[in-house]
């Protein structure tokens, strides 16, 4: 069976980043995994049906619940690191993270318990953040330095020799699901049609980055799962709007005009050409694999 790991840093992100082709996946067979660093304590209220007082003052079970049903939507199992949420910082400056908080781990010492993870499931791909974390939060921006370490010491008798035998992934990708193309696809095809736009003030402000956009090796063709993905993300109540930004382009025209979600390959262990269609290439017609 092939195996696939995503580590994330909140509860609802596994649902917002890379869920269709998760879906995908699982749909085949694969045996997915989520791993959610923090329990998102710390995270806003961001439906307004939701801002009430019993919902803040009992935010952590909520979000697990929420997890919980999203987790079922998926497929997937899912496992909790036990770090808290650093929550969003605001101000200018900003003021310091909160004590104790994800954001102010030692990331060596923090990626001892994603190492034993790794080690216990044998996962054959791994997914995390970019080094901005996709978005500056402090908890992405953590979640990929402890994945980061994580990933090459799974594989090394030398460290955490007693978080399990070790176990080296064979490749490991970077989440590039928000991505200024396919942002700027939807908005065109949209007006073309005569819908108005969720990314028109957005793309003002979104200056081109070739660059950037070039470090996409993987399109993952899932758009007959953008489906099971926005009920997955409707189930994190607090956190989405179900009449808010992500649902107000038409379910056809994105799997018409963008049916793919994106990553960025960053280490592989195998052969795999690119660019690539599936995270598993290089992977799946391997005779040695464990």
């Amino acid at each position: 069976m092939l195996r696939l790991m995503h580590v994330h840093a909140h509860p609802d992100d596994e649902s917002s980043k890379g869920a269709a082709s998760t879906v995908r996946y699982v749909r085949e067979g694969v045996d997915v995994h989520v791993v959610t660093c923090t329990g998102g304590e710390r995270g806003s209220i961001l439906n307004p049906k939701m801002e009430r007082p019993d919902v803040l003052a009992n935010i952590t079970e909520i979000r697990r619940a929420e997890m919980d049903a999203a987790r079922e939507i998926l497929g997937i199992q899912q496992h909790w690191l036990g770090f808290v949420d650093s929550g969003w910082p605001e101000g200018d400056p900003k003021p310091p993270l909160p004590e104790g908080c994800f954001g102010l781990v030692d990331p060596e010492e923090a990626a001892e318990p994603l190492v034993r993870l790794i080690r216990e499931i044998l996962p054959h791909v791994v997914t995390t953040y970019d080094e901005n974390g996709g978005y500056p939060h402090p908890d992405h921006i953590m979640c990929h330095r402890v994945s980061m370490v994580a990933f090459e010491a799974a594989g090394d008798p030398e460290r955490f020799p007693d978080a399990g035998k070790p176990w080296a992934p064979l490749k490991l990708y970077y989440q590039h699901g928000f991505n200024r193309p396919r942002s700027l696809a939807i908005h065109e095809a949209m007006e073309a049609e005569g819908l108005e736009s969720p990314f028109a003030e957005r793309l003002k402000e979104w200056k081109p980055d070739p660059a950037h956009d070039a470090r996409i090796t993987t399109r993952v063709p899932c758009g007959e799962y953008f489906e099971v993905r926005d009920r997955a993300l409707i189930a994190h109540a607090t956190q989405i709007d179900p009449d808010g930004f992500f649902f107000r382009a038409p379910l056809e025209l994105q799997q018409r005009v963008w049916p793919t979600e994106e990553f960025e390959l960053v280490v592989s262990r195998v052969d795999s050409p690119l660019p690539e269609d599936d995270l598993f290439a290089g992977i799946r017609d391997r005779d040695d694999l464990a």
